[in-house]
């Protein structure tokens, strides 16, 4: 049961990380590697609003995720749209981004132990005989919103659809009207929030370190390849796989493994299946 009850908690959690990195290569195929650097400022941001501006939660949660919109949508106006359409530059460009933010971050002394956000809500409950806090349930709760807001967005409103558009063929919904650049920017700003709400829901658990931000973009890299690069419904199922098996790698072999099975899960894929599950990416050089 406990398997079960934490598996489940776990998958949620990295469908929370990665449904933002998913939703801007599904849409506009750019590789946003600075990922992991966006949950990590956001962490740091609303710990700063909190306690050196001395914001209430309510205030600081909401200001956090609009400026990581900003944040998102100005990575690609002044950085990728300069570079797109050129995937090693995209991957080098925002992976130094990424990596000169945290490593800012380091050098300004946002490091150690001493940084926490409060939880949403204190105490534990019971499921099944397994205890669980509060803080896990919402971690569940904001991922079944999220999931749910996502499918409904991109298909009942005429921005999500137009989002859709450029997903699934490109050079059609630009035919038809739609503006690639301002999509791909509307995109890196969802994105970016997704990646800054994860952040939220998830760093109450612990403490905000630099590393998480690297643990952060190699899990919802693997999300993302398992499932199938710009696939969300893939990239959903194989918040499940990877989760529960790191949950079960955790209760039969050692905790410190648990990042090995999404290396694992990256390296094995890309050998049986490059595309994924439910990916099209190399699908012609697989059928060959």
């Amino acid at each position: 049961m406990d398997i079960l009850i934490y598996g489940i908690i776990n998958s949620f959690s990295l469908a929370l990380m990665a449904i933002g990195f998913t939703l801007v290569y599904g849409i506009s195929r750019l590789p946003n590697f600075a990922h992991g650097a966006l949950y990590v400022v956001t962490g740091f941001g609303v710990w700063w609003f909190l306690n050196k501006l001395h914001l209430s939660y309510i205030v600081a949660i909401p200001l956090a995720l609009v400026l990581m919109g900003l944040i998102g949508a100005a990575i690609y106006r002044f950085v990728l749209i300069r570079v797109r359409g050129m995937a090693t530059s995209e991957i080098i460009a925002t992976y130094a981004l990424g990596l000169a933010v945290l490593e800012f971050l380091r050098w300004r002394g946002f490091r150690g132990m001493t940084y926490r956000l409060p939880v949403f809500v204190e105490g534990s409950i019971t499921i099944g005989g397994v205890p669980v806090d509060l803080q896990r349930v919402v971690v569940v709760g904001i991922g079944i919103v999220v999931v749910t807001f996502m499918w409904l967005f991109t298909h009942y409103n005429k921005t999500g659809l137009a989002l859709r558009g450029m997903a699934q063929d490109e050079h059609a919904a630009m035919m038809l009207g739609i503006d690639s650049d301002w999509m791909a920017v509307i995109a890196m700003g969802m994105g970016s929030i997704l990646a800054g709400l994860s952040a939220i829901a998830l760093l109450p658990l612990g403490n905000i370190v630099v590393e998480a931000g690297y643990n952060v973009l190699i899990l919802s890299i693997a999300v993302c390849i398992v499932g199938g690069l710009g696939s969300w419904v893939g990239a959903i199922i194989a918040s499940f796989m990877i989760g529960f098996l790191q949950i079960i790698t955790v209760a039969y072999i050692q905790s410190h493994f648990h990042m090995v099975v999404a290396l694992l899960a990256i390296i094995i894929t890309l050998i049986l299946k490059p595309s994924g599950l439910f990916g099209r990416q190399k699908e012609l050089e697989e059928r060959v």
